[in-house]
C-alpha cells in the first residue's frame, strides 16, 4: 500500500528501488531474535537449547503436558545416526514414488500461484482506474485476504483453502473475460476480489509446503518450489505480451493456470492436525496411511513430532 504513495512521489525508477529497499537494512538485525531449528540444535549436541525453544513453542500452543512427556536428556535420541550422517540433495526429491509425486504437484501449484498472482498484478491498467489508485486498492485487499487465511487454515484445512482460493481466483478472471468492458466498475470489483484470493493462495502455499515436505528435505523442497514460483513470475510479463495477438489471451491463460493448479492442489494430502513427516520414509508410509490426531488426545504422539514441526509454529 505504501508503494503506491512512494511511486507517486518518486518518479525515477532507480530512486524508487532505493527508497523502498533501504529500510530492509534494518531488518538484517532481526535475525538475532529468530529461534534456531530444534532439529539442527539436537543434531549438533545442543539438546538443552533445543528444549528451551520447544518449551516456548509448547507454552504458546497451550501444550501443558510437554514438560512431563519430553525431557532434555531424551531429545538427543530423536535424531538417528543415519539421518545425521546423510546429506540430502535435490535429486532426493525425485528418487522415491510418493516424494516424486509430491514434488511434481507442489511445483505445479507454486507455478500456478505465482504466475496468476503476478499476472493479475501486471494488469492493473486494464480496469479503467488510475494506475496508483488501482495499485493501492490491489494492495489493500491483501489485508482482509490474510485475515481470511488466518481463520480458514485451521477451520477448513490447508488443502481446501489452497485449492479453493486458486479455483475462485480463476473464476474471478473468467467472469472478467465474459463481462463487457463498459461494466468497468463491476470488472474492477471482480479483479480486486481475484487479487485478494490470489494473495490468499500465495500466503497459504508457504505454510502448506513446509508441512508437506519431510524435515530432512524441507529446505530442498522450498528451494525447488520457490524456483518454480520465480519461473512463473518471470513468464507472466511474457504472457501479457500475447494480448497483441488476442486481447483476452493472457486472461484466458491465467484463468486456466489458476483453476488447473487449484485442482492439482486438491490431490495433495491434508496436513492440518496431522503428524508431520520427518524422513523420506515417513513420506512413503504416511501418504499411504496418514496418521491423524486430535488436540484432545495426543498421548501417543512420537517424541519426534515437536521437532518436525519447529519450522511451522
Amino acid at each position: 500500500m505504501l508503494l503506491a504513495g512512494f511511486a507517486y512521489l518518486v518518479t525515477d525508477w532507480r530512486m524508487l528501488i532505493i527508497t523502498v529497499t533501504a529500510p530492509l537494512l534494518l531488518a538484517t538485525a532481526t535475525w538475532w531474535w529468530i529461534p534456531e531449528s530444534a532439529r539442527w540444535l539436537i543434531a549438533n549436541g545442543k539438546a538443552e537449547t533445543a528444549y528451551k525453544y520447544l518449551q516456548k513453542c509448547a507454552t504458546f500452543n497451550k501444550r501443558r503436558d510437554f514438560s512431563s512427556r519430553v525431557k532434555p536428556e531424551s531429545l538427543s535420541n530423536a535424531a538417528t545416526m543415519d539421518q545425521q550422517g546423510h546429506s540430502y540433495t535435490y535429486l532426493d526429491l525425485v528418487k522415491t514414488p510418493q516424494l516424486r509425486r509430491l514434488t511434481l504437484f507442489t511445483g505445479i501449484v507454486w507455478y500456478g500461484v505465482s504466475s496468476t498472482y503476478y499476472g493479475i498484478s501486471l494488469n492493473i491498467t486494464g480496469f479503467g482506474l488510475d494506475l496508483y489508485l488501482t495499485h493501492f486498492i490491489y494492495a489493500a485487499i491483501e489485508v482482509p485476504a490474510k485475515i481470511l487465511i488466518y481463520l480458514s487454515l485451521n477451520k477448513v484445512g490447508r488443502r481446501v483453502t489452497q485449492s479453493g482460493t486458486l479455483v475462485l481466483t480463476g473464476l474471478c478472471i473468467f467472469i472478467n473475460i465474459i463481462t463487457p468492458t463498459e461494466f468497468w466498475t463491476f470488472r474492477t470489483v471482480i479483479a480486486v476480489l481475484g487479487k485478494g484470493l490470489s494473495e490468499a493462495s500465495f500466503t497459504t502455499v508457504f505454510l502448506y509446503t513446509t508441512e508437506l515436505y519431510p524435515t530432512v528435505m524441507r529446505q530442498n523442497g522450498l528451494g525447488y518450489t520457490s524456483f518454480m514460483a520465480r519461473l512463473g513470475a518471470s513468464i507472466s510479463p511474457l504472457i501479457m505480451l500475447l494480448e497483441d495477438k488476442w486481447t483476452l489471451l493472457p486472461e484466458v491463460i491465467f484463468c486456466t493456470l489458476a483453476i488447473f493448479s487449484g485442482l492439482i492442489a486438491w490431490l495433495l494430502p491434508e496436513t492440518n492436525n496431522a503428524r508431520l513427516p520427518e524422513t523420506i520414509e515417513d513420506i512413503e508410509e504416511m501418504r499411504k496411511k496418514p496418521v491423524y490426531f486430535t488436540t484432545e488426545d495426543q498421548s501417543n504422539i512420537p517424541l519426534k513430532l515437536p521437532i518436525s514441526t519447529d519450522t511451522t509454529q
